[in-house]
């Protein structure tokens, strides 16, 4: 797990919310403060769709929203003339980028093993900081995959031009 603060959060924000930098990305939470808070839990129901679309929702084993979907809302509460006091958000990387880190990093977990590998986007009103974390269905004192993730979202932001330092 690694802190890193982003140094230009106007660059991170416009990536978050306007660019696709982060479309593909699951939600496990939404939290924005300003005038109130706005929570989303980020669970998908597909019963809200039509039967056809349920139904593919349901077949794909999709439980959380994609931050894309959430984000034209997330975007309305943050825009205006006020920052937000806070926000955060907890995002998952999609299962076939982890299940392809896990093969290319050579780690000795099963896909099946693990739950998710997220970033923690918290801001609190002056600073933006990104947290990595790992879940796990298993216990292991092994380090390898929290370290490789770790790398990879760096490497992600900087290809994107996400300028961070590391805490």
């Amino acid at each position: 797990m690694i802190a890193l603060t982003v140094r230009s959060l106007k660059a991170f924000m416009n990536s978050l919310l306007i660019a696709d930098t982060f479309d593909c990305f699951q939600v496990s939470e939404a939290t924005i403060t300003t005038f109130t808070t706005f929570s989303i839990d980020g669970i998908l129901h597909p019963d809200f769709y039509g039967s056809d679309r349920s139904e593919e929702i349901q077949t794909s084993g999709r439980i959380q929203v994609l931050w894309k979907e959430i984000k034209p809302y997330c975007f309305s509460v943050i825009k205006g003339k006020h920052t937000p006091l806070s926000f955060k958000f907890v995002l998952q990387l999609p299962k076939k980028e982890t299940l392809d880190l896990i093969e290319k990093s050579g780690l000795p977990i099963k896909g099946d093993d693990l739950f998710g590998l997220y970033v923690n986007c918290q801001y609190n009103g002056d600073t933006l900081t990104l947290t990595t974390g790992t879940s796990l269905r298993v216990f292991t004192l092994d380090k390898s995959l929290d370290h490789a993730w770790d790398q990879k979202l760096k490497s992600f932001l900087s290809s994107q031009n996400i300028e961070v330092c590391e805490n």
